[in-house]
C-alpha cells in the first residue's frame, strides 16, 4: 500500500470519527453553533491577528476535548456496560475538563469581545 494511499484512509477515518462525534453529541452541535457566532463576531469587530488566534485555539481546544470526552465514554460503555461508580467517576472527569474548556473558551470571548462591544455603545 503506498504512503499516500495510507494517509488517505488516516484522513477518510479521522473525518468519520468527527462526523460520528457530531451527528451523536448534542453539545458538539452546541459548541459548534458558539463557534460561528464566536468567528462571526470577530469577522464583525474586526478584531487582530493575536485575538484571531486566542479564539482559533479556544474553539479547537473545545472541540477537541469534547471528542476525547466521547471517545472516553463510548470506551467505558464498551468494558462496563453495568452501571459501576468508577465508571460514573470517569465519565464525569472526562465531562469535567469538556466544562473546563468551555469555560475558558467563554472568559477568552469575553476579554476579547467585550471591549469591543462597549467601544461601539460608547462612541
Amino acid at each position: 500500500m503506498s504512503f499516500i494511499t495510507e494517509r488517505g484512509r488516516s484522513f477518510r477515518y479521522a473525518f468519520a470519527g468527527i462526523a460520528h462525534a457530531f451527528c451523536t453529541q448534542p453539545n458538539l452541535r452546541i459548541h459548534s453553533i458558539a463557534a460561528v457566532i464566536a468567528i462571526a463576531s470577530g469577522v464583525f469587530l474586526r478584531i487582530n491577528s493575536v485575538e484571531w488566534i486566542f479564539i482559533i485555539a479556544a474553539i479547537g481546544i473545545v472541540f477537541t476535548t469534547e471528542i476525547i470526552n466521547t471517545t472516553i465514554e463510548e470506551l467505558v460503555d464498551l468494558v462496563s456496560p453495568e452501571r459501576q461508580k468508577k465508571a460514573g467517576v470517569i465519565k464525569d472527569l472526562a465531562a469535567g475538563a469538556v466544562m473546563i474548556a468551555a469555560i475558558m473558551a467563554l472568559i477568552i470571548g469575553c476579554v476579547i469581545f467585550i471591549p469591543k462591544i462597549f467601544l461601539i455603545f460608547v462612541t
